[in-house]
């Protein structure tokens, strides 16, 4: 291919600003030091990276997968969570100041609060006093 035109490319990337992106990262992958998948013929890196796009010797999935991983800056890693200790397995004196059910006294699900109950706590909160600090 002697010319290569954005009209080449389409035909494999049909949105022209997913194009764009797609050629832009290639193009900044081959100033990094990637190897390159076809001649150069003299050719500036953008220009590469349309031939590269327009031979299909690139995947366009590949691409975008690559252009995607580049742009994240933190990656989720699914671990699981740890249980939590059931009351058997707690020290003695845990049960002391977590409360235990044989107390009778009653066991606070803090996770499980109700929209008054918050309401209730926000307003028994009281305010901070003024210091000429803040």
């Amino acid at each position: 291919m002697a010319r290569v035109t954005v009209e080449d490319c389409v035909d494999k990337i049909e949105n022209r600003f997913e194009l764009v992106l797609l050629a832009s990262h290639r193009a900044r992958q081959i100033a990094q030091g990637q190897p390159i998948t076809i001649d150069r013929d003299n050719d500036k890196n953008p220009v590469v990276a349309l031939r590269e796009i327009a031979d299909e010797t690139l995947s366009p999935g590949d691409l975008k997968e690559d252009l995607i991983h580049s742009l994240q800056k933190h990656v989720e890693v699914d671990e699981p969570e740890p249980q939590a200790p059931s009351q058997a397995s707690l020290p003695e004196d845990a049960s002391t100041v977590f409360g235990s059910a044989a107390d009778g006294e009653e066991n606070i699900a803090f996770d499980r609060m109700s929209e008054d109950e918050l309401l209730a706590g926000i307003e028994g909160l009281v305010a901070p006093e003024k210091n000429d600090d803040f």
